[in-house]
């Protein structure tokens, strides 16, 4: 039960730190998936933030990664010397060329990059944030 009640805090106040516009300027973030067959696994992605929105675009094998992972749709980010334990990777296929647009003004190195394989466009949400509008909306 206390266990519980320190997870919840901690998750509130990692939530209440997640600010996109102060991780604009990084270049990369870590994401954490987990596997039946390989277990944790952190990887870096590159990283933009669109109308106050933290968007990663993801090559094949990160792909693969979060569609396998057995927290989906939760993960886990590292940015900023910070870690947030929960955060929902929210499927943005809509997005996918503005991200790429916005992937291309920021990175030089992304001439390159941008004609491989990015199946998959995420939007991460931290899950305690993303209750707490819920809630703050049903009050309104």
């Amino acid at each position: 039960m206390v266990a519980a009640a320190l997870v919840a805090v901690t998750d509130t106040t990692a939530a209440a730190d997640w600010d996109p516009a102060r991780f604009a300027t990084e270049d990369t973030l870590e994401l954490l998936t987990v596997s039946a067959e390989t277990g944790e696994h952190w990887f870096p992605v590159w990283l933009v933030v669109l109308d106050g929105q933290i968007y990663v675009r993801l090559g094949s094998r990160a792909a693969g990664r979060v569609e396998n992972n057995t927290r989906a749709p939760i993960l886990s980010v590292r940015i900023a010397g910070e870690e947030f334990s929960a955060v929902r990777g929210e499927p943005v296929p809509e997005m996918a060329d503005r991200v790429a647009q916005a992937m291309a003004e920021k990175y030089t190195t992304d001439l390159f990059v941008r004609y491989m394989s990015h199946p998959l466009t995420l939007r991460l949400v931290p899950v305690v944030r993303e209750a707490r509008d819920r809630r703050l909306a049903g009050s309104a």
